[in-house]
């Protein structure tokens, strides 16, 4: 039987304290999350929990003003792995491989925020490495995306209104199209985590 990692990426508190949380497509990614982490210890899968760090910036990602931690609603059980990262990707700047080796792991099922950041960029390093990689789009979220030559300190309302900018529904398709039968297979919520019907 194939050994199944669930990687939790980044659903954390540094997201909701900026501006644009406002425009998220998924303000219930928790709950989505959630779904998929019950799913896995159901299964006796792997659950990876994973925070982005960035030490010394006085930034949101600061762990000295305390938003790096799971948003409300989501916690590790005893026994499952929590790492922090300050890369892009889970894996460069912490130990995931070693830790899926160590558990003979050979699929990761990626979730959290954002959907074309941490998350696709995992799935690439993760497919690169020779995983077998599910994506659940359904259970990552992301904000609007402004172009790149709009100013760093650009206010929502500027990037809202710039045609350029690229809403969360157009970054969510482009994910899919460049994932899909390259670096992952995409799935649904559904899929992964079947609703449990009540009796």
């Amino acid at each position: 039987m194939t050994q199944t990692a669930l990687l939790v990426i980044d659903v954390q508190e540094s997201f909701r304290v900026r501006p644009n949380w406002s425009e998220v497509n998924h303000p219930d990614i928790a709950d989505r999350v959630n779904r998929l982490v019950h799913a896995a210890r159901a299964n006796g899968e792997l659950v990876v929990w994973v925070l982005h760090t960035e030490p010394g910036t006085g930034g949101a990602f600061d762990p000295a003003n305390g938003h790096v931690r799971f948003i409300d609603g989501l916690e590790p059980a005893e026994g499952e792995p929590l790492l922090t990262k300050t890369s892009h990707n889970a894996f460069t700047t912490t130990n995931l491989q070693q830790l899926l080796t160590q558990h003979g792991v050979r699929e990761v099922v990626v979730s959290g925020i954002r959907t074309e950041q941490c998350c696709e960029t995992t799935a690439r390093v993760a497919s690169d490495l020779g995983y077998d990689v599910t994506f659940v789009t359904e259970a990552t979220a992301t904000t609007p995306l402004p172009h790149w030559t709009m100013p760093a300190d650009a206010t929502l309302a500027d990037v809202l209104a710039d045609p350029r900018t690229l809403s969360p529904e157009t970054i969510v398709e482009r994910t899919e199209y460049v994932l899909a039968g390259r670096f992952a297979t995409i799935r649904t919520l559904d899929e992964v985590a079947p609703p449990v019907l009540a009796s």
